[in-house]
């Protein structure tokens, strides 16, 4: 099996949660390897990024260079090309950035490339058995990916469970790259604007899409989110639908949040949905379709109707604390 490199993102000498999940997927594929990371930056939040990997992978590499100070997938992508040994697969999380990344990557390094990986069935000789999905997550597709001449693997955040840290540390080694040019050029970060409520900082959050099927049955909801301490948040159908703000919607083009419980509660489970979703939050989806993706990354799956089962919850719920219904 050709040897395997995850590339780590971070902001503000911060990890991204998709770390230690992409570990995972590369154990998956061969338990055998020594892990290596991938991180690429400049200065001081590189050098703490890469201290904290230490205690995850057996090896970092250190992609420094001033023009990687900001985010830029065109110049992190010509670093990779420079340093990266060919035949090699490099595992990417499936999000904005990886998207960007990765293709024209794999073109350089002469490499297959799949993108949203959700799982890894089989590995054979010199080819992988992956599991993508399409269609919004309403399809499975199996691929036989051949990686004889390498491969760059988009992986969905949130499908593999992070590796727990090991005991040993490892080691840091720096990479000198070239001096780099893009025909793009960061200019700067813009923050989302805060709506009624910032469900970024909430603990528990109640999450609605499709399934809800009217504005009116928001209040079933609220009333479980109240009950429990929580907040109610949406996926992108429900915002394009104008039921509810798109300051409450969490996704790739909505929020990032990190919650100890998420309830998805008739959410179907796409990809651009769960990138929102960080910190390896208790996962409970609720969602009348047994098939429905979003049961592949929950800890805990109900198959029933969310506008039956979160009245009953939210009754159980004040019965236990002793709390009258409204």
């Amino acid at each position: 099996m050709p040897r395997l490199f995850c590339y780590i993102q971070h902001s503000a000498a911060t990890c991204d949660d998709s770390a230690l999940e992409i570990a995972a997927a590369a154990k998956k594929i061969d338990s055998t390897q020594r892990l290596t990371a991938v991180v690429a930056g400049n200065g001081p939040q590189l050098d703490v990024v890469c201290e904290t990997l230490r205690s995850s992978f057996d090896e970092v590499w250190k992609v420094a260079n001033e023009g990687l100070a900001h985010p830029n997938a065109e110049l992190v992508r010509n670093a990779l090309a420079a340093v990266l040994p060919r035949g090699a697969i490099l595992l990417v999380a499936h999000n904005h950035f990886g998207i960007d990344l990765s293709p024209g990557l794999s073109i350089k390094l002469n490499a297959a490339y799949v993108s949203d990986v959700v799982d890894i069935e089989a590995v054979e000789d010199s080819s992988l058995r992956l599991v993508r999905q399409e269609f919004g997550g309403q399809l499975s597709t199996h691929v036989q990916c051949d990686v004889s001449t390498g491969a760059v693997l988009n992986i969905r955040p949130g499908v593999f469970r992070a590796l727990e840290p090991k005991e040993t540390i490892g080691e840091i080694r720096e990479l000198p790259v070239p001096a780099l040019f893009a025909g793009r050029r960061y200019l700067s970060t813009v923050a989302t604007e805060a709506g009624d409520v910032d469900i970024t900082r909430y603990k528990v959050l109640v999450s609605v899409g499709r399934g809800i099927q009217d504005p009116e049955n928001l209040s079933i909801a609220e009333e479980l989110a109240e009950a429990i301490g929580g907040a109610v948040s949406c996926s992108r159908p429900v915002v394009d639908a104008k039921w509810m703000d798109k300051s409450r919607q969490v996704g790739s083009s909505g929020k990032t949040v990190k919650p100890k419980v998420y309830l998805a509660c008739g959410i179907s489970g796409s990809f651009q949905h769960l990138a929102g979703i960080k910190g390896n939050p208790l996962f409970i989806a609720i969602n009348k379709n047994p098939k429905a993706p979003i049961f592949r990354v929950a800890d805990i799956g109900i198959v029933d109707d969310m506008l039956e089962f979160l009245p009953a919850l939210t009754a159980r719920v004040r019965q236990e604390r002793g709390v009258a219904a409204h």
